[in-house]
């Protein structure tokens, strides 16, 4: 599962890295989180198929999924490669879970957003996928994979806990900071409070940072300008039982490139 993609060097580091690392650890499926793909907000089923090229799976996303608008009629394809948080309204474009076949297994994606710090309104992310869990009842998944896209920490740790031995990981996504508190809890679902970004690490959290910092400075508006230079590679590698469903093992994944 691989952090936040941020815009072009967020991309380009992934067609860099991706291959030639799905290859050497032999990995059955990748899943991104997608919405900052264009241009640090947003993200086009130009961009989904670019990445799906070089061995992107299946994409989740967050708050920003909105940005591009040219995608919301793609998120509501059936088979559509890309979910946005289950948690919004009813009749907002897309799905926040999808089922997907992987080598004759199937495996159960969910995306969900927090709402702790966070500007919208949603329904509760825990109840919302205690449902989604419910409505699939005893239908067996090798894997269930679960991106909560939420700002404070205290609520990853609580809702990974909550979904304890009843999906096989819960990985945070939103802050573009990776964590180092990976590990299989008790119950057998692997957790990390956030993935990470996969972008320009001499940044803001992938923007140009001078605009940034005079922004904290003056509380004035600023444009938002995706920096370049130097990249990071930020996931996380996740072993699953699939005949148990259960996690064995998590390890981060974190690769430095020169600028691409």
């Amino acid at each position: 599962m691989i952090g936040d993609i941020f815009g072009r060097p967020g991309r380009n580091t992934v067609k860099n890295v991706l291959p030639e690392l799905r290859m050497s650890e032999k990995i059955d499926l990748v899943v991104a989180n997608a919405e900052n793909m264009h241009h640090g907000k947003g993200v086009s089923d130009k961009l989904v198929q670019e990445l799906r090229e070089v061995g992107v799976d299946f994409f989740t996303s967050g708050n920003h999924v909105w940005k591009e608008r040219s995608i919301y009629s793609f998120l509501d394809k059936t088979d559509y490669p890309l979910i946005r948080p289950a948690n919004y309204a009813p009749g907002v474009p897309g799905k926040g879970f999808q089922v997907l076949e992987i080598q004759g297994k199937k495996v159960l994606v969910i995306n969900v957003m927090g709402r702790v710090f966070m500007h919208q309104s949603l329904d509760c992310p825990f109840r919302v996928t205690e449902k989604i869990l419910a409505d699939f009842g005893k239908e067996k998944f090798a894997a269930i994979l679960v991106d909560f896209h939420a700002e404070a920490s205290s609520e990853k740790v609580a809702f990974g806990h909550f979904l304890d031995g009843k999906v096989s990981v819960v990985v945070g996504t939103h802050t573009h900071v990776p964590t180092a508190d990976e590990l299989v809890l008790e119950k057998g679902t692997a957790y990390q409070t956030d993935l990470g970004m996969t972008g320009t690490y001499n940044s803001v959290i992938g923007l140009e940072k001078s605009s940034i910092i005079q922004n904290f400075i003056d509380q004035l508006p600023v444009k938002h300008e995706v920096a370049v230079g130097p990249t990071v590679f930020n996931a996380t590698l996740i072993d699953v039982d699939e005949e148990t469903g259960r996690a064995i093992k998590i390890r981060r994944i974190q690769k430095y490139c020169d600028t691409i």
